[in-house]
């Protein structure tokens, strides 16, 4: 089997409190040449992710002791590691809290493998481009390096998941066009996305939380209403 050299050596933590499920995808995901190490609930993955430093995790939200959310509020505070949530809960707000407290995608139970791998290397791809070490934005007193994905602020480094800082590039690339929700949607999720716009109203909230003085009378992104967003122009 030839495989992508995004996912090559790649790491990816399953935490499901069902065997059975984290031995299906286990062995899906090996077979795909990615390295896999599990968890069965919140607590033990926090253990395991500090010991194995995961490219990405594979997180189920209902688990007992200590569940998905739980985890994603510990860990998040810890690294930026890209977090795809996986919930057989339908509700848009659960998908939504799971996205305010730091998870870049998520996918419905029941899903097919393949799309569970598109959506892992399409959130990996995202986070594991090697671009060229001059690929540098600037836009008001925001500086977003490419190459060493890092971002600063007036000054200061602010510390984005893989997510926040694709739509922040998106953003700057062209300071004062607006980029619709359906645009922003597709980047962020690949043609294999859910399509639940309010998934970018999330990241870009986070976004400003971390990189304004006043999220509330944002200064870099711009909301343009029933359209989409734009990096503003001073």
């Amino acid at each position: 089997m030839v495989h992508n050299a995004v996912n090559m050596a790649k790491t990816i933590l399953v935490v499901d409190d069902k065997a059975g499920v984290r031995t299906l995808i286990r062995d899906y995901l090996t077979e795909e040449g990615f390295r896999v190490v599990v968890a069965e609930n919140g607590r033990t993955a926090l253990f395991v992710a500090r010991q194995e430093k995961p490219d990405l995790i594979l997180l189920d939200i209902l688990m007992p002791e200590v569940g998905g959310y739980e985890f994603l509020r510990a860990y998040r505070k810890e690294r930026n590691t890209p977090i795809i949530l996986v919930t057989a809960k339908v509700e848009e707000s659960d998908k939504v809290l799971g996205l305010e407290l730091g998870a870049d995608d998520y996918i419905t139970k029941p899903f097919g493998m393949r799309e569970m791998v598109a959506r892992i290397r399409a959130v990996l791809r995202r986070g594991g481009q090697e671009l060229p070490a001059g690929e540098v934005l600037r836009a008001a007193d925001v500086v977003l390096d490419r190459a060493s994905r890092s971002v600063q602020a007036a000054g200061g480094p602010v510390k984005l998941t893989p997510s926040e800082f694709d739509l922040l590039a998106a953003l700057m690339e062209a300071p004062g066009r607006v980029l619709s929700r359906a645009a922003l949607l597709e980047l962020l999720q690949g043609p294999t996305g859910e399509g639940v716009e309010r998934t970018v109203d999330v990241h870009v909230r986070n976004l400003r939380t971390k990189l304004e003085q006043d999220p509330s009378h944002p200064r870099y992104i711009e909301t343009v209403f029933g359209v989409g967003y734009r990096f503003r122009v001073e």
